[in-house]
């Protein structure tokens, strides 16, 4: 079982990572200053945490179970991308100045490249964990 020391880690550790790599990937493909995606991408991590918290808690009620199926699993995750997408178009049309269409294409190239950039940070994080555990006698 993760500890919350290790969750608060792992969130951190994820969106910090996160930040590094999109904010002068987004940057440079956009034409946007550092600065500009920078504090866009803060503001995305920040509501993605805490509409994870919400959906979570939502798809919680609804599935009760901590044995889902794997469609069960599916509407979960397109739950939270749906409803994050819903509420960070805007802002970025807002924060960009740009029309909603640029920002539906900037927002879902920000969802593709967490979908990879997660399954590699989990996987990654998770071998180190299991080597810590290990050196420790606890794995």
């Amino acid at each position: 079982m993760r500890t919350w020391k290790e969750r608060v880690a792992h969130m951190t550790l994820f969106e910090i990572g996160g930040l590094l790599i999109v904010t002068p990937l987004a940057s440079w493909l956009s034409g946007h200053g550092l600065l500009e995606i920078g504090g866009l991408a803060a503001v995305i991590a920040t509501m993605a945490m805490l509409w994870n918290l919400v959906w979570n808690r939502i798809f919680d009620s609804w599935v009760p179970s901590r044995r889902r199926t794997l469609m069960q699993r599916f509407a979960q995750a397109i739950g939270f991308e749906l409803g994050l997408l819903v509420t960070t178009l805007p802002l970025i049309a807002w924060w960009l100045e740009i029309s909603l269409l640029e920002a539906l294409v900037m927002d879902i190239g920000f969802l593709v490249f967490f979908l990879f950039y997660a399954m590699a940070f989990n996987t990654l994080f998770d071998r180190i964990m299991l080597r810590r555990l290990a050196a420790k006698g606890t794995a």
